[in-house]
């Protein structure tokens, strides 16, 4: 996926922010976590810190370390508090179409970029993004817990200030536990430069915030198959509104007959978003190594269909160490309002956007986490590394005249890694 410079809050973010929490959570139990697992009330506290590195050819870089510390009390309360940072460089594409000849750009910022001919038109940026959320856990008796938790974000053109909550119930001799929960977020996307008029190659309408609401449901259930399998499904529902629209974005606007750009005006997007998915997870135990398996099928109203499949495999090695190797593929259709570009002189669409993000596209990722401990140095270490490749579906570009021969839609490669530590007091 690519970055906007505005874009903090997309699927790729989101995608960034949960790597360092994946890996934390595969690393071997310490003390504060068997504790929890175990149901023990002795106080303890656990640190986990991590760094991601992720890197795109030629695009976007990505410096995000975190630190979770959670405590855990003597009445079995908990509570977590986890701090990023988010260092982001690099180019992410504007949705102008690639042209025969050198283009050169200017941002709202000043910024001015030059796209040698042939290639995707990209827009330089440089951001840094901080982020605290909070976590609460709390017990009531032996087979029912609550969760609460807030999130604050903040960046040079986004801030993001949520709140969420949740219950779980044991049941059937604590086989199946039953889950429901929800949330929102308050968001305020303050494009640098003001925000501009859709479809206008750069009339500014206002200069102020523009307010973005997210709600979200959440309903699962975890079964204890076997004493080896573990079973759960989780289906979540969640509605957006306000301004969906990324306001860096433009569309090139071609000459039917020559296909030579004529003007890159802004995009426009509908300002509501409804989005569902069911994520089917499994873990098998074989005795020293265990096998996660996750299936997740999702759709929304701007008619984008997708489907994930992950696997990972947790191989115990000797002394305290483990391998896991992880495979990802995915899948999706394209937004009912995506088009590569538009056609000067054909009538105005109602919404249309040419982010690649919302085309039809497939990408495939491999890596693997290697855990180990360090002679008399505390605490479990981890490293993962990863490799993603992305490729799009242009079989519905047809520009005309001479960009017809030009890619519209060229793949991505892209490289992550994550160290982390974790340690129980």
């Amino acid at each position: 996926m690519q970055l906007t410079p505005q874009g903090r809050g997309s699927a790729l973010r989101q995608r960034l922010s949960t790597a360092a929490c994946v890996l934390l959570a595969s690393t071997a139990a310490s003390p504060a976590r068997a504790q929890v697992a175990n149901g023990g009330a002795t106080p303890a506290t656990q640190i986990d810190a991590s760094t991601l590195v992720y890197s795109e050819r030629q695009r976007t870089t990505i410096y995000e370390p975190t630190v979770r510390v959670t405590r855990l009390f003597a009445n079995r309360q908990s509570f977590s508090a986890t701090f990023g940072v988010d260092a982001m460089t690099g180019a992410s594409p504007t949705g102008a179409a690639p042209r025969q000849i050198t283009q050169t750009t200017t941002s709202a910022s000043g910024t001015v970029t030059t796209t040698p001919a042939g290639e995707l038109p990209t827009r330089d940026f440089r951001d840094v993004r901080g982020s605290l959320d909070l976590g609460w856990t709390v017990p009531v008796g032996t087979l029912f817990t609550g969760t609460t938790g807030g999130h604050l974000s903040k960046e040079r053109d986004y801030q993001s200030t949520g709140w969420n909550g949740s219950a779980s119930l044991d049941v059937f001799h604590r086989r199946l536990t039953l889950t429901a929960g929800g949330g929102f977020n308050w968001d305020r996307v303050d494009p640098v430069g003001g925000t501009a008029v859709p479809f206008t190659e750069n009339v500014i309408a206002n200069t102020s915030p523009n307010d973005k609401r997210v709600s979200s449901a959440m309903v699962g259930a975890t079964q204890v198959v076997t004493r080896r399998w573990l079973l759960g499904v989780n289906g979540t529902w969640t509605r957006e509104n306000g301004y969906l629209t990324e306001p860096y974005k433009v569309l090139s606007e071609l000459d039917p007959v020559t296909g030579l750009t004529t003007r890159e005006i802004r995009e426009r997007r509908p300002g509501t978003r409804t989005r569902r998915d069911v994520l089917l997870n499994s873990a098998y135990d074989f005795d020293r190594d265990v096998l996660y398996t996750n299936a997740r099928y999702y759709w929304d109203d701007w008619r984008i269909r997708s489907m994930a499949l992950d696997f990972r495999y947790r191989h115990e090695l000797s002394d305290g160490t483990f391998l896991q190797p992880h495979a990802r593929f995915y899948g999706q259709t394209a937004a009912s309002f995506y088009r590569f570009n538009l056609l000067a002189g054909d009538p105005l669409p109602p919404f249309a956007s040419s982010d690649q993000r919302l085309g039809a596209l497939r990408s495939l990722t491999l890596g693997a986490t290697y855990g180990f401990r360090v002679p008399r140095t505390p605490g479990e270490f981890s490293v993962r590394a990863e490799w993603l490749h992305q490729w799009g579906d242009t079989r519905n570009a047809h520009p005309p005249g001479i960009e017809a021969t030009l890619n519209q839609f060229p793949p991505l490669d892209a490289g992550s890694l994550v160290l982390g530590w974790s340690i129980g007091l």
